[in-house]
C-alpha cells in the first residue's frame, strides 16, 4: 500500500500505455498536493527516500537460504497445531521453497501446521510442493487469488491461530513465538505483524500508517531496522499481509479477508479495521522479523496485472471508511510521531530520567518504572528518553516491550534537535531528578507547550548536609519553572512548599504492587535481611552501623542469629562487612530476592540519614516480613509505627529485632499488619490515580478504560 514518490521507477519516463498512466496518477497526485498545502513536506519525504536507497545496507541479517531440492525440506508439525501457517502459492515455486526450508530451519517452539495452497499454478507446481514432509498442500483449480487461497485454507486450518504468510519470504530466529506474546500479555489484540525487512537488511516496514485520504505508509521504508524508533511493540493503523497473525475465532467471526478487494491489495488493511470497529488492536512486534522479497507476486507497477487493484481498492476503501478516517486520521504525512502510534486522539508524554530504570537494583528506578505503567494504563502514549542515552541490556527490551519507545545510542539525535522536531506534539513532559531537569528545562521551554511536570523523588538538597546550598538552590530553581513537582510524601511536598510558596508542588504514590504476601506462621530461622541499593551512600552506612553498633547486641542475646545484606553496587566497606554469619550478595535476581524474603525473620531498614519514601520498607511490608527501621526509614508513611518497630539508637533497635527472632505471636501479627498496611495503600489504580491528579494529566475516563 505504500506510495512513495519515484519509489520504483523515474518519474517522467513513460513508456506505453502503462508508463502514461502512471505519469497521469503521479501528476494528479502532484497537484493534490499542491492544492492541500503538502507538496514540499511531500517533496522532503522524497529526497528522505532516494538518499535512503542510495545509502548501502545498515544492517546484517542472518543467512538466507538458498537454492534447496523439495525432497530435502522436511517441515515442523503437530498433530494439534496451536498456530496454522497458510502459505499462498501462484508459481514462484523456488521462493516457496525457500520460505518452507527458512521455516524448517527455524522452527518455533508452539506446535505448528504448515498449510501450502497451490493457487491453480503451474501444473509442475504441485508436483514439486508434494515432495515437501510435512505440509498439508492444498489445489486450488481456479485461481482464486490471494484473499481466496488465504479464506479456502482457513477453513480447513485447526490451530487457535491463523498466520498468513507469503510464499515470497523467509524467517528469521524467533519470528512466530514473538508474534503470540501480545496475545498472551495484552487485552484486546486482534492481530499481530511483524517487523518486514528486505533481503540487503532494509527495513520494509514496521507497522503501517493510514491518512486521511486513504493512502497509506509502510513506516519506515528503506530506514536502518535497528533505530529505536522501529524496536517497540505498538498499536497500528495495519500490519502487512505478508506476515500477519490472527485468531482463528476472530477471523471467522469478522467474515475472513473481504472478497470484495479480490484479488489482492487493501484486504488486510480493511482486515485491520474492521477489527478497531470490534474494539480490537492490530499490534506490531518489532521482535519478529521476516524477510520480504517485495514484488515478486505481483510486480511494483500498479499499472498493470494484479498489482492494478493497489489502486482500484483504496476506491473501494475510501468508500466503506471514508468517514473513520476523516474522524480519526492525520493529513497525508504530517504529525508523523503521533500517526505511527495512533495517537489522534489520546495523549502523549516524554519522561526522563538519568538512565533506564532497573528496578532490581535501585529503588528510584522502581517508582519510575511504577510511573511509566500507570501511564500506560491510562492509554497515555509513552516514550522515555535516558539522559545518559545508553542502552541497557535487558531492562531497555522491558520497556520497549511495554509499548515504550525508548531512545538510546550515539547516533541518536541530541535531544534539542528531537524536541525541535517533535515538541509541538507531547502533550506532556515528564522530568525526574534535579540534574537532568536542570539541564534540559531551557530546551523542553523552548520547544514546546506540554505541561511539563517534574518528578523529584525525595528532596535531595536534605541528604547533603553542609553541601546542601548549591543543590537546594537547584531544586528551588526548578519549582519555579515546572508547572507541577511532585514527591513521594507529604512530609517533603509541604517542605518544599515552605521553601517557594508560589509554586505548585504535590505528593503522589511513590510504588505499587500487584502482588502481596499472605499471613502465616512464624518460620523457626533466624535470618536477618537488609535489602538496599549501595550506589546511594546513606544504604552503605546504615549497613555499616546496623553490622558494627547492632548486630553484636543482638548475638549477645540470640546468638544464632544471621544476616543477609542483599543489593546492587555493594562498595568496598559494604563488602568487607561479609563474614561466617554475614553474608553480602551484591545484585540478585527477582526469583532470588523472593527467596531470600521467604527465609528471612526480620527485615531491616536500619537508615541514618536520607530522605523520602523507603522501597525497602514498603517492600518488606508487602512479602510480610516483620520490619525494624529507624525515623529517617519511616519517613512518609504515616501510621507505620502502628505495624513496625520504629527506633532510635543502636540499643532500642537491636532489642526490637530480639523481640521479632524470639516472639511468635508477636511476629505473626506484625507479619498480618504490614501486609494490611501495604495492601490499603500501594496498589496500582491507587498510584495511578494519585499520579494523574497531582500531576494534572486529563485523562477521557473511556480512553484510560479501553487502555
Amino acid at each position: 500500500m505504500s506510495q512513495s514518490l519515484g519509489a520504483h521507477s523515474p518519474w517522467f519516463a513513460p513508456t506505453g500505455a502503462a508508463g502514461l498512466a502512471r505519469l497521469r496518477r503521479r501528476v494528479k497526485l502532484v497537484l493534490w498536493w499542491t492544492i492541500t498545502f503538502q507538496i514540499f513536506t511531500q517533496f522532503g519525504f522524497w529526497l528522505h527516500a532516494r538518499r535512503l536507497r542510495a545509502d548501502p545496507p545498515t544492517a546484517s541479517l542472518p543467512a538466507l537460504v538458498g537454492d534447496v531440492r523439495a525432497e530435502q525440506i522436511q517441515m515442523p508439525g503437530s498433530g494439534a497445531p496451536l498456530v496454522s501457517v497458510i502459505i499462498p502459492a501462484h508459481g514462484h515455486t523456488g521462493y516457496t521453497l525457500r520460505c518452507l526450508a527458512s521455516i524448517a530451519a527455524r522452527p518455533p517452539e508452539a506446535p505448528i501446521e504448515v498449510i501450502v495452497v497451490d493457487d491453480a499454478g503451474p501444473p509442475d507446481e504441485m508436483a514439486v510442493l508434494a515432495q515437501v514432509k510435512g505440509i498439508r498442500l492444498l489445489r486450488n483449480h481456479v485461481n482464486l487469488g490471494f484473499i481466496g487461497a488465504c479464506n479456502a485454507a482457513s477453513r480447513t486450518a485447526r490451530g487457535q491461530y491463523l498466520l498468513f504468510l507469503n510464499n515470497d519470504t523467509q524467517v528469521l530466529p524467533g519470528w512466530l513465538d514473538a508474534m503470540l506474546v501480545p496475545f498472551q500479555t495484552r487485552d484486546n489484540v486482534g492481530a499481530v505483524g511483524s517487523m518486514l525487512l528486505y533481503p540487503d537488511g532494509r527495513l520494509q516496514e514496521a507497522g503501517c500508517i493510514v491518512w486521511f485520504d486513504g493512502s497509506g505508509w509502510n513506516y519506515g521504508r528503506h530506514e536502518d531496522p535497528t533505530r529505536p524508533v522501529y524496536n517497540y511493540l505498538r498499536e497500528a493503523d495495519y500490519c502487512s499481509g505478508a506476515c500477519l497473525l490472527v485468531p482463528r475465532a476472530v477471523f471467522e467471526r469478522l467474515g475472513r479477508f473481504d472478497i470484495g478487494y479480490a484479488p489482492a491489495y487493501y484486504e488486510d488493511t480493511d482486515f485491520c479495521f474492521r477489527l478497531r470497529a470490534q474494539g480490537l488492536k492490530t499490534i506490531y512486534q518489532p521482535r519478529s522479523r521476516i524477510v520480504h522479497f517485495e514484488g515478486i507476486s505481483h510486480g511494483r507497477d500498479t499499472a498493470v496485472g494484479v498489482k492494478s487493484h493497489q489502486v482500484i481498492n483504496k476506491k473501494t476503501f475510501l468508500r466503506r471508511w471514508g468517514d473513520t478516517l476523516a474522524r480519526g486520521h492525520f493529513p497525508n504525512g504530517s504529525h508523523v510521531m503521533r500517526a505511527r502510534d495512533r495517537a489522534y486522539g489520546r495523549k502523549t508524554i516524554l519522561v526522563m530520567d538519568h538512565k533506564v530504570p532497573e528496578p532490581d537494583r535501585d529503588a528510584g528506578s522502581r517508582a519510575i518504572l511504577c510511573c511509566l505503567h500507570a501511564l500506560l494504563d491510562a492509554g497515555l502514549v509513552v516514550k522515555f528518553w535516558p539522559h545518559d542515552m545508553c542502552y541497557a541490556p535487558g531492562y531497555t527490551e522491558a520497556l520497549q516491550d511495554l509499548g515504550i519507545e525508548v531512545f538510546h545510542g550515539a547516533r541518536h539525535e541530541a535531544f534539542d534537535a528531537w524536541m525541535s522536531a517533535n515538541g509541538a506534539d507531547l502533550d506532556y513532559v515528564l522530568l525526574s531528578r534535579p540534574d537532568v531537569a536542570g539541564e534540559v528545562l531551557p530546551a523542553v521551554r523552548q520547544h514546546t507547550k506540554a505541561r511539563v511536570i517534574y518528578y523529584g523523588h525525595d528532596l535531595h538538597f536534605r541528604r547533603l548536609g553542609r553541601d546542601a546550598g548549591p543543590m537546594e538552590a537547584r531544586e528551588r530553581a526548578i519549582w519555579r519553572s515546572v508547572d507541577v513537582s511532585l514527591y513521594l510524601s507529604d512530609e517533603e511536598a509541604n517542605i518544599a512548599s515552605v521553601l517557594e510558596p508560589s509554586a505548585d508542588i504535590r505528593a503522589v504514590l511513590p510504588y505499587a504492587f500487584t502482588r502481596f504476601g499472605r499471613p502465616r506462621r512464624a518460620p523457626d530461622r533466624q535470618d536477618i535481611l537488609f535489602v538496599a541499593g549501595f550506589g546511594h551512600p546513606p544504604n552503605a552506612d546504615a549497613a555499616c552501623w546496623f553490622v558494627t553498633e547492632v548486630l553484636p547486641l543482638i548475638r549477645a542475646r540470640v546468638p544464632e542469629a544471621r544476616l543477609a545484606i542483599v543489593g546492587s553496587h555493594p562498595n568496598a566497606k559494604v563488602r568487607g562487612l561479609a563474614g561466617p554469619s554475614i553474608a553480602v550478595t551484591g545484585a540478585v535476581s527477582e526469583v532470588a530476592l523472593a527467596q531470600h524474603y521467604a527465609d528471612a525473620r526480620v527485615a531491616v531498614v536500619p537508615l541514618r540519614i536520607g530522605a523520602g519514601v523507603k522501597l525497602k520498607v514498603v517492600e518488606a511490608l508487602t512479602e510480610g516480613i516483620p520490619l525494624v527501621t529507624t525515623p529517617v526509614g519511616a519517613q512518609g508513611l504515616p501510621g507505620l509505627d502502628r505495624v513496625a518497630s520504629i527506633e532510635n539508637g543502636a540499643s532500642a533497635f537491636a532489642g526490637a529485632v530480639c523481640a521479632l527472632l524470639a516472639d511468635d505471636t508477636l511476629w505473626e501479627a506484625r507479619s498480618a499488619a504490614g501486609i494490611d498496611y501495604a495492601s490499603a495503600r500501594f496498589r496500582p489504580a491507587l498510584l495511578r490515580e494519585s499520579l494523574l491528579a497531582a500531576a494534572g494529566i486529563e485523562v477521557p475516563e473511556a480512553l484510560a478504560k479501553a487502555a
